[in-house]
C-alpha cells in the first residue's frame, strides 16, 4: 500500500511550504533578531540626538575652589537665574584674576544674591543687599594683595550681584570681580557633588 507522506532523510531540508514547527521558529526567531537589531540602532540613534541635544543646552563642570560648599555641578547654558541659585560666568580679564587664576582661568561659580534692581550697599567693611548684610569685605587678599570695594547701587539690567559666604570669597563684594553681567553669564548650576 503506498503512502501519500513525504519521506525525507535525516537533517534535509523540508520542501518550500511545508517547514514543521522547528523551521517555523528558526524563521520567527530570525525575524525577531533583525527587528530587535533595528530597534536597538534605533535607539542608539535616538539616544544619540537626546545626548547631543543635552550638549548644546548643558555642562559638566567641576568647582576646584573651596567658595562653594559643591565640587560638581550640571551648567544648564544659558538659562536666565534666579535669586539663590548657582551661577557660572567668565570673570573680568585682570591683572589679579589672571595672577591668581592663570590667564584661561576658566568659569566662577558663585551664588546670586542681588537681582537686577537689587540695592548694593557698604556699611564700613560690610556688603548689604536689599538691606541684608552678605559679606564682609577684606583690605587684603590671602597672599597680601589690596582689594577695591565692589560696586554700590542698584544692580543693573542683566546683571547680577554674586558670591559666597566663604570669609576670602572672590565675588562682587570687590571691584576686580563686580557684577556677572550679560554675555558674561554661562548659565545656572544644578550641585550633584
Amino acid at each position: 500500500m503506498a503512502s501519500n507522506a513525504l519521506s525525507l532523510a535525516p537533517g534535509a531540508p523540508a520542501p518550500v511550504g511545508q517547514a514543521g514547527a522547528g523551521g517555523r521558529r528558526a524563521l520567527i526567531g530570525k525575524r525577531v533578531r533583525q527587528w530587535s537589531a533595528v530597534a536597538l540602532l534605533g535607539a542608539a540613534w535616538a539616544s544619540f540626538n537626546t545626548i547631543s541635544d543635552w550638549q548644546k543646552n548643558n555642562a559638566f563642570m567641576i568647582n576646584a575652589s573651596e567658595s562653594l560648599p559643591n565640587w560638581a555641578f550640571f551648567v544648564h547654558l544659558h538659562a536666565a537665574p534666579a535669586k539663590g541659585d548657582y551661577i557660572f560666568f567668565a570673570p573680568p580679564a585682570n591683572a589679579l584674576v589672571r595672577r591668581h587664576f592663570g590667564p584661561a582661568s576658566g568659569p566662577f561659580g558663585k551664588r546670586v544674591i542681588g537681582m537686577p534692581g537689587s540695592l548694593v550697599e557698604h556699611r564700613g567693611d560690610y556688603v548689604y543687599v536689599d538691606g541684608v548684610r552678605v559679606a564682609h569685605m577684606k583690605p587684603f587678599s590671602r597672599t597680601g594683595e589690596p582689594l577695591t570695594p565692589g560696586p554700590v547701587g542698584r544692580v543693573p539690567e542683566r546683571c547680577y550681584y554674586v558670591g559666597t559666604p566663604h570669609p576670602d570669597g572672590f565675588d562682587s563684594r570687590y571691584g576686580e570681580i563686580g557684577f556677572a553681567c550679560g554675555s558674561a553669564i554661562i548659565g545656572t548650576g544644578t550641585p550633584i557633588l
